[in-house]
């Protein structure tokens, strides 16, 4: 479901207060939602835009109509995949986040990714941490994540700046337990987030075998990623994927 504009319309909110709802079980595989009215008063909103929230719920998959019975929940709604803004370490693995582990957190000039992502001047200065995500002992991914130089930041997601700076300042010396993408999510409840990603297969190679205890030559999943406010990037990420890492869900839509 595309979104657009900085702030959330009050449909794609609802949409999500639904769908949320849908996921985490208070409306099941199979149930059968409130009558319009009924559920409009629940969640306090008019007819018209709850109207039309259901109806991208249908179009999405996680609505069924059915005549003299109504609106029911799909039995197998679509799981929410990778083109959703969602952190790589509650996306992946059987329904238990992974755990995020810094190596590096730190400010960097642009490398030909940043600056073709990021849209980075040559002297700009860029966030950059660097995470291994580890599940029952065992990397599963490592990450790389630049965000936006902080003047520009400042300027279109004050709430990310603010909470990136609070993040480094709360893991000085251990690294904050979180991604920088997780950061970013957190700081977006009012903030329309998009996204765009690309999934290659490659080589972990010798640096980010030693990092993942993995040989060189393992095969991997690179996921490149790209995630804007309107139309200004403010976070670029690799995530690598080797074989046996836990599966990344991705959601086709039609």
């Amino acid at each position: 479901m595309a979104v657009s504009g900085q702030r959330r319309r009050p449909v794609v909110a609802l949409y999500e207060r639904i769908a949320d709802a849908v996921h985490d079980g208070t409306y099941p595989p199979g149930s059968t939602l409130p009558s319009e009215p009924k559920l409009a008063a629940e969640l306090g909103v008019s007819r018209p835009a709850l109207r039309e929230a259901l109806l991208l719920l249908q179009e999405d998959g996680l609505l069924t109509v059915r005549r003299g019975v109504g609106r029911t929940v799909n039995d197998r709604p679509p799981r929410r995949g990778f083109e959703h803004v969602q952190p790589l370490e509650e996306l992946i693995g059987p329904g238990t986040p992974l755990r995020v582990r810094a190596l590096l957190r730190t400010v960097e000039e642009p490398t030909d990714f940043t600056t073709q992502h990021l849209l980075a001047p040559a002297r700009a200065e860029l966030r950059f941490w660097e995470s291994v995500l580890t599940g029952e002992g065992t990397a599963a991914a490592l990450s790389h994540e630049w965000a936006t130089a902080d003047d520009l930041l400042d300027r279109v997601h004050p709430e990310f700046a603010r909470a990136l700076r609070a993040a480094e300042q709360g893991g000085a010396g251990r690294g904050p337990a979180v991604s920088m993408l997780s950061v970013l999510v957190r700081a977006s409840r009012d903030t329309a987030l998009s996204a765009h990603s690309g999934i290659t297969a490659t080589l972990l190679g010798r640096r980010r075998g030693e990092q993942l205890g993995r040989p060189a030559d393992t095969p991997a999943v690179l996921v490149t990623q790209v995630v804007r406010v309107g139309e200004v990037p403010v976070l670029a990420a690799k995530h690598m994927l080797p074989t046996g890492a836990p599966a990344l869900p991705v959601l086709h839509s039609h």
